[in-house]
């Protein structure tokens, strides 16, 4: 995270004479320090000084969008700022805008407060002026109120810098498909150019036959290398080392191929198996705990979002895995989801030192596959899916709170039970009428607050499914949704 730089940026205008824009800049600074030095703080603040004319803001703004490092903008109006000052800028601007609504000092000194005092200290209607010129130009932004040193301010924005990190890492993110998606499957197809042009995924598909060339290359010495790694990191349940070692060539030749062709996101599908011995399983499990993406059944837009929800987590405590609504438990007054896969749920979010076992898949046509065992650790949590409309691309979410896994002795997945917002009954309808695909993405470093702001940032429709829905609104909020969003379009 700390590869990204957010500018941090002052308004104020000539008329209140040098010393008061002294002190601007000398407050300006000190608040930039403040935010930077944070321990939550997940990247840099660079303290640009402070704008006070056209020609300086457009050519600050400007400095910001042609700044590879810079991933963002932090916005404050320390005096009134007229904001026709502005226009041009803000006009030409393509970086993700904070509008930090603060004041330096945390309490009006009611003894002492004179007019120089009100006049450097105008945030209270600066701030307005400024955010009346974003409105009317209908500039996307985050709008963060309160004194900086507090902690749910700065916590506010700390999620938003991760937002625009991680739209920054997807304007960049590339995807490689390993054969197909899965035949007759309506989710995970979708417009790809649509999702380039809109969040910057570059999806490219590639023949098995590529991957085998990869995996061909892996020597027989790497592969026992891998698998003593496995040893040191793993139990193991089984004998068949073969299959295991199987797997440990595919990690190898998948992070290669991953590797050079730049890619950080990746999809298989066990109906494209030629060539090869198994489906991958641990292999994938392993990539995924490294960072990367993954969706099974060639769906791409699921393996592209797991790789932004991994790296918006960067750093932080909790994993990230693509997911599945496998089936459900249905007594009365305990009602949960068992979320599964064949094979392919990273190690991440484990409560317990995973398990490698080798069974048989029953889909494929292939030989047993190893993969990793293990049950997700409790805690808050939340489920996350980016379906294509067809003219447009939405992004439906749901807390969730995962609860103690159960011993399930027959069945040989990684295995995860939640308990989804409000209930399983309002959860599963709200989430069926909006669309939602049954392939998702689970993060417990994350919550819905990142996703609103990386929804915001991307421009893409945001639902949310919570403690407080109603099913009669949220089917409301999709037809008011679906009107604008049509008129946007």
């Amino acid at each position: 995270m700390k590869e990204n730089a957010f500018y941090f940026i002052a308004g104020s205008q000539h008329l209140y004479g040098p010393e008061t824009l002294r002190l601007v800049d000398e407050n300006s600074r000190m608040i930039a320090a403040y935010i930077d030095g944070h321990s939550e703080n997940p990247c840099r603040i660079l303290y640009k000084g402070i704008a006070t004319t056209p020609e300086e803001i457009t050519e600050l703004l400007k400095g910001a969008n042609n700044d590879k490092a810079c991933t963002g903008i932090i916005l404050w109006m320390h005096t009134f700022s007229p904001a026709k000052m502005w226009i041009e800028g803000l006009s030409n601007l393509n970086k993700p805008v904070l509008h930090l609504h603060t004041q330096a000092n945390l309490e009006i000194p009611f003894a002492s407060i004179d007019m120089d005092f009100m006049n450097l200290n105008q945030s209270a209607h600066g701030d307005r002026e400024f955010g009346h010129i974003m409105t009317k130009m209908r500039i996307n932004r985050k709008v963060v109120a309160g004194h900086y040193q507090d902690e749910e301010v700065l916590k506010e924005i700390f999620v938003w810098m991760r937002a625009a990190a991680a739209y920054k890492f997807s304007r960049e993110l590339k995807v490689i498909r390993i054969g197909d998606n899965m035949r007759d499957v309506a989710v995970t197809e979708g417009d790809k150019v649509a999702a380039q042009i809109k969040l910057g995924w570059s999806v490219n598909g590639y023949g098995v036959g590529d991957f085998v060339a990869y995996l061909d290359q892996v020597s027989d010495q790497e592969a026992e290398a891998m698998l003593a790694s496995y040893r040191k990191e793993y139990e193991f349940l089984t004998d068949d080392l073969e299959s295991v070692k199987e797997q440990a060539r595919y990690e190898i030749a998948l992070e290669r191929m991953l590797s050079e062709k730049g890619a950080k996101a990746v999809t298989t599908t066990f109906e494209n198996l030629h060539g090869l011995k198994q489906l991958p399983g641990l292999s994938i499990q392993r990539l995924m705990a490294k960072g990367y993406g993954f969706g099974a059944e060639g769906d791409w837009k699921t393996a592209a979002l797991t790789a932004v929800l991994k790296y918006m987590g960067s750093g932080l405590e909790g994993g990230a895995t693509f997911m599945e609504d496998y089936t459900y438990h249905l007594p009365k007054n305990e009602q949960f989801v068992l979320g599964a896969h064949m094979l392919e749920i990273c190690p991440s979010i484990s409560s317990d030192k995973p398990r490698i076992d080798v069974q048989p898949l029953g889909i494929g046509g292939k030989n047993p596959p190893a993969r990793l065992l293990f049950n997700a650790k409790p805690g808050k949590a939340v489920v996350a899916t980016l379906i294509d409309l067809g003219e447009r691309f939405r992004l439906i979410v749901n807390k969730i709170t995962i609860i103690e896994g159960r011993s399930m002795p027959k069945l040989p997945v990684a295995q995860v039970l939640w308990k989804p917002e409000p209930s399983l009954a309002v959860s599963a309808t709200s989430w069926i009428y909006a669309g939602g695909a049954h392939h998702t993405v689970l993060s417990t470093q994350i919550n819905e607050k990142h996703l609103w702001d990386f929804a915001r940032i991307a421009d893409i429709e945001y639902v949310e499914i919570n403690e407080k829905t109603d099913l009669q609104e949220f089917v409301e909020k999709l037809m008011i949704s679906d009107i604008v969003w049509k008129i946007k379009g």
